[in-house]
């Protein structure tokens, strides 16, 4: 599965500045997603995280899983997901354990640990290189689209 980022902005709802995947670069229909995020100096974040010493927020790695994740999910459901959206329901076991800085490529691995009355539980873990970075198990469900 190679997915470009037309392709993402089809699928996930999400927009500069907070689109964080940059491309699908592998899959496994509903049991594993690879995508990649390119961090540059001219996020809107590195401004005040840190000034002098940049430093991508962890939450923002977090979220970048979860766009992964959601990705992920909205391939390998039904027609019945189109007209939804992705919501969190949980964050467990985060841990970072390095800082990414403008220049890395995060890549961004999730993979399915459970698919249940529409409820997904995703294991997920980002590296720069072949380094670990961040990992945390998320869980999160399709829900309806709030009314404008």
């Amino acid at each position: 599965m190679h997915l470009d980022i037309n392709e993402i902005m089809r699928i996930l709802p999400h927009r500069y500045p907070f689109l964080m995947v940059d491309r699908i670069i592998e899959g496994e229909h509903g049991k594993r997603c690879v995508g990649i995020k390119n961090v540059t100096v001219n996020e809107p974040f590195f401004q005040g995280h840190f000034p002098g010493h940049p430093v991508m927020p962890g939450v923002l790695i977090i979220e970048a899983m979860a766009q992964v994740a959601g990705i992920m999910a909205y391939l390998a459901s039904d027609e019945a997901v189109r007209n939804k959206v992705t919501y969190f329901m949980a964050i467990d076991n985060a841990r970072f354990r390095k800082p990414v800085s403008p220049g890395d490529q995060l890549r961004i691995e999730v993979t399915t640990t459970m698919n249940r009355r529409g409820i997904w539980g995703i294991s997920g873990k980002a590296f720069v290189g072949d380094v670990l970075v961040t990992e945390a198990d998320l869980k999160a469900t399709f829900a309806d689209s709030p009314k404008p």
